[in-house]
């Protein structure tokens, strides 16, 4: 029977234990991949087991754990093991980021599970190619704002290697201080994890491109792969030096990209109403839908 002491903390030197289970098993959804997981241990404290040859991942953010469904070959004495647990440890939302699939298969299991969509973590996919052409009339203004931007900035795009990692690390200290991010716990959060992600850039799979603006660093992003036919950015930040940075560099990571894959997923919204309003403005190719089990209060 699956205990809390099966699970246990996820760390670097488990990366290619997850890389080799999602090579079997790929992921589509960020928060699964072990590139956001300790980069933002920090903050959710995220645990991990292994057993009957599905792992199953945990976080815990501010005293309350919650766990992600097993990952592996459907196992229905498992899956309803798995559900005790989380019930018996787990507040009233102990089951989130159920894929569609899996929630139907979980219907079947247990009927009657109240698993509703959480649509503050459903993640934006776009094609590649329509990020790096911005094609037609949907992306008349971004085209006109990027142009604007490269008749009013001198800029050049280079990738990031441990020979500018101490300037991109300066780069960030200058956004977190124009964010605020010391008055910002979110943030502060994000802070920590894009530094842990310079900080370890050869131990994890990520890549990376700056702007530079006048020699300057403007704007940063960080990315890898997601599955075969996807990436994913992790982070992306700009300083507001010159109107349009952000635009640029989101266009320039897809150039970068499309090559390679045909979709970029670029996160979640987290139910904040700026940011769904701008990744809609992009006019996603379709989004990764997730579920959370809730139990009645």
């Amino acid at each position: 029977m699956l205990t809390q002491e099966n699970f246990k903390p996820v760390t670097l030197a488990d990366r290619a234990f997850f890389e080799n289970h999602y090579a079997h098993y790929p992921q589509t959804h960020s928060d699964n991949t072990f590139t956001n997981m300790v980069c933002w241990n920090h903050y959710a404290h995220y645990q991990y087991a292994y057993e009957r040859k599905n792992l199953i991942i945990a976080s815990t953010i501010d005293g309350t754990t919650r766990f992600r469904p097993p990952i592996g070959p459907r196992d229905s004495q498992l899956l309803k093991s798995f559900i005790r647990l989380a019930s018996d440890i787990s507040d009233n939302e102990p089951v989130v980021l159920i894929d569609p699939e899996t929630a139907s298969w979980m219907r079947e299991i247990c009927p009657g599970i109240n698993l509703v969509p959480d649509r503050n973590h459903f993640e934006y996919v776009y094609r590649s190619e329509d990020l790096a052409t911005l094609p037609g009339k949907n992306y008349l203004t971004i085209r006109h704002q990027i142009n604007k931007f490269r008749r009013n900035c001198t800029s050049s795009v280079e990738p990031i290697t441990k020979e500018n990692w101490a300037e991109v690390k300066r780069f960030l200290i200058e956004w977190c201080e124009w964010k605020g991010c010391e008055n910002d716990k979110v943030l502060a959060h994000e802070k920590d994890a894009v530094f842990f992600a310079i900080d370890h850039f050869n131990e994890l799979a990520i890549k990376g491109l700056i702007i530079r603006v006048f020699s300057k660093i403007g704007a940063m992003s960080l990315f890898e792969p997601l599955n075969a036919d996807t990436a994913l950015v992790h982070f992306e930040k700009g300083l507001p030096d010159c109107e349009g940075i952000y635009k640029v560099i989101n266009a320039e990571t897809a150039s970068f990209l499309t090559s390679r894959y045909l979709y970029i997923n670029r996160e979640s919204d987290l139910g904040i109403t700026g940011l769904r309003d701008a990744k809609m403005r992009y006019h996603p190719h379709h989004m990764v839908e997730v579920f959370s089990f809730k139990r009645d209060s």
